[in-house]
């Protein structure tokens, strides 16, 4: 007899990770604006994307392509939603990672409805052949389909419905040029100022009936590294040490304590940020240092550490990068109440 089948049992860690991540992602929906009059900062990037929105709706065709780039958490999603919603047209969103065939994109392509709104999000990671079958589709709404196998293969010319194509990215310089002059908007996202993200705290606050006071929102905003995302999973952070150690609302100390248990600093950081700094200044000497010997050293992604932690210790002074690696600046040694190496190269 065959041996009896046990059933495979679940982990719990996994599931309980799976449903926070999806009570994130329920949140993140809730608190994203739908009109760009309700989008909070990148006035540049608003300014540039109204005049088109509304030439684009007086004409009566499709805007043209749009290429978001910056760091993540700034908004590109949820402006190529609010592209959607300010045109009233149909919206449908797909990563680079997740093509992997191009049938995956003929279909997509093919099924388009006129004027619709396509977002592909991480697309520096799309197959290099796909990205070729992007090329016509972009300039000509056309779709060049191969038929047949060796020499009885044939091509087929498809039209398809003109559309909007908005692509995201975090490292734009992965793009190659012929992709790259597709685009007839470029928008460049910015890191947030302090006032902006205090602006956005408050606003998720009074969405998800939180009760907070301009100084609370202020304390989480200044440690918010500049970014909505992190802003928004902070204050729910900070709800939840206030419903169980406080009075339920936020004020300064509230946030304050709420932070401090988190290990976020004043200026944002948490302990990865640290590790790094660290790791040059003690480790290295202050740099240079690579980017893979950093990687290895902290046990991390060369991707992750390039994407979402150098950039804004870039914009604020504490890291440089330069053609030998990574530098730790003055700043960073004095945040740390380190002194001053005795030659650092080219900075002090």
């Amino acid at each position: 007899m065959p041996p009896t089948a046990h059933p495979k049992k679940e982990d719990p860690d996994r599931l309980v990770n799976a449903a926070r991540a999806a009570e994130e992602d329920s949140f993140e929906l809730k608190l994203r604006p739908r009109r760009l009059q309700e989008f909070i900062g990148q006035t540049k990037a608003k300014e540039q994307l109204a005049i088109a929105l509304e030439a684009a709706r007086s004409r009566k065709e499709a805007l043209d392509h749009v290429l978001l780039f910056g760091p993540p958490g700034l908004g590109k999603t949820t402006l190529a939603t609010i592209i959607a919603n300010e045109l009233d047209v149909p919206f449908q969103q797909t990563s680079g990672p997740a093509l992997q065939i191009q049938g995956d994109l003929t279909a997509i392509l093919t099924n388009l409805r006129d004027r619709q709104v396509l977002f592909l999000d991480e697309i520096h990671r799309v197959q290099p052949v796909l990205e070729e079958k992007l090329y016509t589709a972009l300039e000509d709404y056309k779709l060049d389909i191969i038929i047949g196998q060796g020499p009885a293969a044939r091509t087929h010319v498809m039209e398809i419905k003109p559309f909007t194509f908005v692509a995201a990215t975090t490292r734009p310089g992965l793009l190659s040029s012929p992709l790259r002059s597709r685009f007839g908007i470029l928008l460049r996202l910015e890191f947030y100022t302090d006032d902006d993200l205090r602006f956005i705290v408050s606003r998720s606050a009074e969405v998800m009936s939180i009760g907070i006071d301009q100084d609370g929102a202020a304390e989480i905003a200044m440690r918010s590294r500049g970014t909505p995302r992190i802003a928004n999973r902070l204050l729910r952070r900070v709800r939840d040490y206030a419903q169980v150690r406080g009075s339920g609302r936020i004020d300064r100390e509230t946030a304050c304590q709420a932070l401090k248990m988190l290990e976020v600093d004043a200026h944002g950081f948490d302990e990865l940020d640290r590790r790094l700094l660290l790791t040059i200044i003690e480790k290295y000497d202050g740099g240079p240092v690579g980017l893979g010997t950093l990687a290895a050293t902290l046990a991390e992604e060369e991707d992750a550490l390039e994407e979402v932690y150098e950039p804004f210790l870039i914009q604020i002074g504490f890291l440089d990068r330069t053609p030998r690696g990574r530098v730790a600046t003055r700043l960073a040694y004095e945040h740390f109440g380190l002194p001053l190496p005795r030659k650092q190269p080219g900075l002090f």
